[in-house]
């Protein structure tokens, strides 16, 4: 395939930025796998509003996929990454999966930044290995590889399709059992998305961070701009729980077409004692199954690093989730200058994260930081 860009099939065709903000969070909501990775405003805030691209694929004039692309240029030389996370989206609310649409979104992208910018693309798509493995076939018929040196990123789906109380008899025993005591307490619950509960959460934040030691500023600086940037409809929903007028957990979930994700976590010592983050979580899946989300997606595990928050996880999901791996990350490069750079820049990159989480297991055996307390602070930004 070298470099060259090959053409779409008759009646698809493929637009770049011309979609504005506004229209951009309509078009997203539309899809089933739409997700906060892929709003305009989580890019900007990560990236920079100038650092992105849009490109939008359509079939016979209706729009099929979406993707936004955050763009890293080195300075001095002609040569830069295109990153497309969790995306591209491609599956029409009511339409299913159309394996179709995935491989025409993919050559858009590579048509688009690889052969007419000469940049090289990384894309990280929202599948799973152990669905369709028709999939990973397309990626490397359409020209990517798999990322190496990548670890492959694991977490748990729950469906949210069964009744409440299917769900409910679903929980973990143990899990069920916290969940009980913590509804014998008087724990008084709230939602909201405006200004003041984010920056409710953003004082419990720093309160836990302080009480652990740990340096977290850029994680609740990223959740208080994203949160008041994103309009209404795509704002993450924030629960408060407080216990004697005392906030006792915080948790912030992002639901965007048919999947909810838990972004934001926080909980103070009294939380811990009264469970308060157990009863946050069911009354979260009550709000979610409300909206029509059909799947929770409880936002990575790693049972050997983090074996507190896994068992949380999968105590929470209980029956009715599934343990899943992403199907990875895969580059597409035009050689040369530009291939050395994503790998100069994926080698940055891992190195800085494998130090965070380096700093990360120190402060957890010093102090005992558990996983279901310091959820984001190792997958904010992406």
């Amino acid at each position: 395939m070298a470099n060259e860009a090959r053409p779409l099939e008759q009646g698809y065709s493929y637009e770049v930025d011309v979609a504005s903000e506004h229209s951009w969070g309509v078009f997203l909501r539309s899809f089933a796998d739409g997700n906060i990775y892929q709003t305009w405003q989580y890019a900007a805030v990560l990236n920079g509003a100038r650092n992105l691209s849009h490109v939008i694929l359509k079939q016979d004039g209706e729009i099929v996929a979406l993707a936004i692309a955050r763009i890293k240029a080195l300075p001095f030389i002609n040569a830069g990454i295109a990153y497309v996370y969790h995306g591209p989206v491609f599956q029409r609310s009511g339409s299913g999966v159309n394996s179709t649409h995935f491989r025409h979104a993919l050559r858009a992208l590579r048509n688009e930044f690889v052969c007419r910018r000469g940049l090289a693309l990384r894309v990280f798509p929202a599948i799973f290995e152990e669905d369709d493995p028709t999939f990973a076939t397309i990626l490397a018929e359409e020209g990517f590889s798999l990322a190496a040196h990548e670890a492959r990123e694991r977490t748990i789906i729950m469906d949210l399709t069964p009744s409440l109380g299917e769900l409910h008899q679903g929980l973990g025993r143990n899990w069920r059992r916290n969940l009980k005591q913590a509804e014998l307490l008087e724990l008084e619950i709230s939602e909201g998305t405006d200004a003041s509960m984010a920056d409710e959460f953003v004082r419990i934040y720093a309160q836990m961070v302080s009480r652990k030691d740990f340096h977290a500023s850029g994680t609740v600086q990223v959740f208080k701009r994203l949160q008041g940037s994103l309009p209404d409809e795509l704002k993450m929903k924030i629960l408060m729980c407080k216990y004697n007028g005392e906030v006792s957990a915080m948790l912030a979930t992002s639901a965007i077409g048919e999947l909810g994700i838990d972004m934001y976590a926080a909980t103070s010592d009294a939380g811990m004692q009264n469970r308060a983050s157990y009863l946050l979580r069911w009354k979260k899946i009550q709000i979610l199954k409300d909206l029509g989300v059909s799947q929770y997606d409880l936002n990575g595990i790693n049972p050997a690093a983090n074996p507190g928050s896994y068992r949380f996880k999968k105590d929470l999901a209980g029956k009715h989730g599934r343990e899943v791996c992403y199907l990875g990350k895969f580059d597409a490069s035009p050689g040369g200058i530009h291939a050395w750079t994503l790998a100069a820049a994926i080698w940055l990159r891992n190195t800085g994260k494998r130090l965070m989480r380096t700093a990360l297991k120190r402060k957890r055996s010093k102090t005992g930081l558990t996983g279901q307390s310091v959820q984001g602070l190792e997958s904010d930004v992406h």
